[in-house]
C-alpha cells in the first residue's frame, strides 16, 4: 500500500481518474495532489466538473475500463444489470452528469439502494457527491498500487 504521493504526473492522474480531464490537469500542479483533490475539484467550473465525472466508467456497464472492470467485479444478477442501467440513464438524464459511487468491491446489487437514494438529491448535492467519490476512487486506486 502507498501513501499518498508527493506529485504525480498529469498521466498518472489521468490514470486513477479515468481520463485526462481538466481536473487531472489542475491537480498535477499541486504538490500533494490526492490530498488537495477535494479542494481542487469543487473549486472548478462546472463543465469541468461534469468533464471528470463523465470521464468515470458507467456502473455496470458492459465495457468498463480494466481497473473499473476489477474494481466492480465481472457479470451480475441479469435484473440488477437492467436496473443499474435504467437508474444510470434516469441519473444522467437529470442530473447531465455520470452516477459516480466508491464501489469497494461491494456486489452490483448493493448499490441499486444507494442509486435510488441519489437520484431523488439535488443537481448541487450530487455534483459534490460525486466529486467526493470520485476522489476516494482516484485514493483507493493510489493506495492498491
Amino acid at each position: 500500500m502507498h501513501d499518498l504521493p508527493r506529485q504525480l504526473s498529469v498521466r498518472e492522474l489521468s490514470e486513477l481518474f479515468e481520463g485526462e480531464t481538466a481536473l487531472a490537469r489542475r491537480l498535477a500542479a499541486e504538490e500533494d495532489p490526492l490530498t488537495t483533490a477535494p479542494a481542487v475539484a469543487r473549486a472548478l467550473p462546472d463543465r469541468e466538473k461534469i468533464e471528470a465525472l463523465r470521464a468515470h466508467p458507467e456502473i455496470g456497464a458492459s465495457t468498463p475500463s480494466a481497473r473499473s472492470a476489477a474494481e466492480q467485479g465481472a457479470g451480475g444478477d441479469p435484473a440488477v444489470l437492467d436496473e443499474l442501467a435504467a437508474l444510470n440513464k434516469a441519473y444522467e438524464e437529470k442530473f447531465g452528469f455520470r452516477f459516480v459511487v466508491f464501489v469497494d468491491g461491494r456486489p452490483k446489487h448493493e448499490l441499486l439502494p444507494i442509486l435510488r437514494w441519489r437520484i431523488q438529491r439535488t443537481r448541487a448535492e450530487e455534483l459534490e457527491t460525486g466529486l467526493d467519490e470520485l476522489v476516494e476512487i482516484a485514493r483507493a486506486r493510489w493506495r492498491a498500487r
